[in-house]
């Protein structure tokens, strides 16, 4: 069953009052939704793959945790929050929220670009539904 969607606003206040907000100097977040485009014509150019209506949804929560705690152990990376959704989701629902918090800019885009790829393969299932 699909998860109501976090508050990045709230998620900011709490970051940034977080005991590690003095060493941050650039939040970044993600956030990944269901989209009409199916992933073989955006990513492989398949002309002939249908309209996507939803998404069969699902991760691995301790795979997750392994994937954030690697993520910390980047330089200048100080604050991770991670959110799933799961289930059956239709197109325009929210699949993740990631926020990450760093010391500059190269080192949080860095590790945003590597949590949420290691997240996609290694942590999650989707099946496109057409």
């Amino acid at each position: 069953m699909k998860k109501p969607s976090p508050s990045m606003d709230a998620w900011l206040q709490e970051a940034k009052a977080h005991p590690s907000a003095p060493k941050i100097g650039m939040y970044l977040t993600h956030n990944g939704i269901v989209r009409q485009t199916p992933k073989a014509k955006v990513r492989f150019g398949a002309e002939d793959a249908g309209e996507v209506t939803g998404m069969r949804f699902d991760y691995d929560a301790d795979k997750v945790d392994a994937v954030v705690a690697d993520a910390y152990k980047m330089e200048g990376i100080y604050y991770i929050k991670v959110w799933l959704n799961r289930g059956e989701l239709e197109v325009g629902d929210d699949i993740m929220y990631v926020l990450i918090g760093g010391d500059i800019r190269p080192h949080v885009v860095d590790a945003l670009q590597y949590l949420v790829g290691r997240i996609k393969t290694e942590c999650v299932t989707e099946t496109e539904l057409h």
